[in-house]
């Protein structure tokens, strides 16, 4: 197995990499992104890039194809040196991308998309008959059978992505970058997509596939590099891993000792969860985003939702909160039937939710914090029934003294304060609403140690005093440190739920999200 922190050189002999990067670093304002990161691609391979959220994948990628420029390091193509500054450059040299939001004109016909800006032209003017046949001559060697004189837009989303491959590889690509290309494909759409990827690497193409879903790395590629933390992990040979010990490696090797929190949960678990739930889900499913689930939440009770980026958990909350609409399943709250059609009818039923995203979902940077403490308040009484100042005021001290906030100015910009403050101001509007479940979506995430521990200990007291709390986290051990049941999800799945009554290790927990199964 290679080195955790260096890709080894190549064998004696051996092929050349078609592309390499050497000790990559990229800072962006107040953020090392990545931090001497190598990758190597060989011709006719496809290699996985893993990594959870904030990893530094996109960036990476982002780098290679010309998008940002590097801060340090080099990047080689057929061992020759380059420094692009745009995504041409990039391409020029033989680098092509294929975004998950499919990058082409629907209103026009496969062979224009296949071909555009690059049509066979006489005195100037396009020769359709000659654009259509070479389209055609292109689809036929990738051995797919598509009419190329059918509006792009005709086709499925599937389709659509082998068109944008077939047209980044007609660019004399060498090296392909498949950026969460299955996202939102169903199964028999991501067989025919990696059909097209095999043939392409039969061919000699370089390809790196970026994705969340375990099963297609072990099912499609050949190498995996993984990074954590901006920082490169390591680089594995596919057949050298097993699911657990390539998520091991994405989320931090051997998992912690729990703390004196864990026996909290275990003690109260079957306590908590005894009763009519506060609210029950049945069948709660939107297409594309999270397959069909049941969920009950019982007041007092702190629900964990464990699984990699991608797997759904987010998805699973928002339903919850109306932020997105279920194509089908029902919402009960206490009993009764509560379609939860948009944010507000949430709200007006004692739910809230803190956004993982909390500057362009949560927070308000231009407000004051006095503001955005107020502001769901605000919302939740309309804009014809207005919080007076003074009222403002009164709230916004309360809760900077409640949750600590610094520094402790109302009228400090949110957005001057630390990740850590950021999350306790957005804290703050939620639970000045008495929320009865609180959906928290990463809310530790980015922050320091200090203010880690006090969110931690400001959810073990929400639920002793009774307020239900749907918690998300990438942390494994946060997870079992504060929940009393955990709801594990996978590929787009909640595939187990699990009591936390003192038998659910780390290990255990990380094999279910690993595997899909409780075994």
């Amino acid at each position: 197995m290679t080195s955790p922190s260096t890709p080894p050189p190549a064998g004696a002999g051996g092929p050349r990499p078609v592309l390499e990067a050497h000790g990559i670093r990229k800072r962006f304002p107040g953020v090392l992104a990545l931090d001497g990161v190598s990758l190597r691609l060989f011709p006719g391979e496809v290699h996985a890039l893993m990594g959870e959220n904030g990893a530094g994948k996109s960036t990476l990628i982002k780098v290679l194809t010309g998008v940002h420029p590097a801060d340090g390091g080099t990047v080689l193509v057929d061992g020759r040196p380059h420094a692009f500054t745009d995504p041409l450059q990039a391409q020029r040299a033989g680098i092509s991308t294929v975004y998950q939001e499919v990058n082409l004109c629907p209103n026009l016909s496969v062979a224009e998309n296949i071909l555009i800006g690059r049509e066979p032209r006489r005195f100037g003017l396009v020769r359709w008959s000659e654009t259509r046949r070479r389209a055609a001559e292109l689809l036929t060697e990738l051995e797919l059978g598509l009419d190329v004189t059918r509006p792009l837009g005709a086709h499925s989303l599937a389709v659509q992505q082998l068109v944008a491959i077939v047209r980044a590889v007609d660019v004399s690509a060498k090296v392909l970058v498949l950026d969460e290309p299955t996202s939102s494909l169903d199964r028999e759409e991501v067989a025919q997509l990696f059909g097209l990827v095999r043939r392409l690497r039969d061919r000699g193409v370089a390809i790196l596939f970026v994705t969340h879903f375990l099963d297609q790395v072990f099912d499609l590629c050949d190498r995996v590099t993984v990074l954590r933390g901006g920082r490169l992990e390591g680089e594995y040979p596919i057949a050298e891993l097993t699911p657990v010990t390539l998520v091991q490696r994405m989320i931090g090797g051997e998992l912690a000792t729990l703390d004196q929190l864990s026996g909290r949960a275990h003690g109260q678990g079957a306590e908590r969860a005894a009763g009519e739930p506060f609210l029950r889900a049945r069948r709660l499913t939107r297409a594309g985003s999270i397959e069909p689930y049941d969920l009950d939440i019982h007041a007092g009770e702190v629900i964990g939702l464990a699984g990699l980026l991608g797997s759904g958990r987010t998805e699973a909350a928002r339903l919850l909160f109306g932020a997105d609409g279920a194509d089908a399943g029902e919402v009960s709250i206490e009993g009764r039937r509560a379609p939860l059609r948009s944010p507000r009818h949430a709200i007006a039923r004692g739910i809230a939710f803190c956004s993982e995203n909390r500057k362009s979902e949560g927070l308000v940077g231009e407000l004051t914090v006095r503001e955005n403490i107020v502001l769901a308040l605000q919302a939740a009484r309309g804009w014809t029934r207005p919080l007076t100042r003074a009222k403002q005021d009164e709230l916004a001290r309360h809760w900077i003294e409640a949750l600590d906030i610094r520094p402790a100015d109302p009228e400090a910009q949110v957005r001057h304060l630390s990740g850590g403050n950021q999350q306790k101001v957005l804290l703050a509007r939620w639970l000045l609403t008495e929320p009865r479940l609180l959906i928290l979506d990463e809310p530790t995430r980015g922050i320091d140690i200090g203010a880690k521990a006090e969110i931690q200990k400001l959810v073990a007291r929400l639920a002793d005093e009774g307020t239900a709390v749907l918690f998300i986290s990438a942390e494994l051990e946060e997870v079992l440190r504060l929940s009393h049941r955990i709801a594990v999800l996978r590929d787009h799945r909640m595939v187990a739920t699990l009591a936390n009554d003192g038998t659910v290790t780390p290990e255990r927990l990380l094999t279910t999200i690993a595997t899909g199964t409780d075994s």
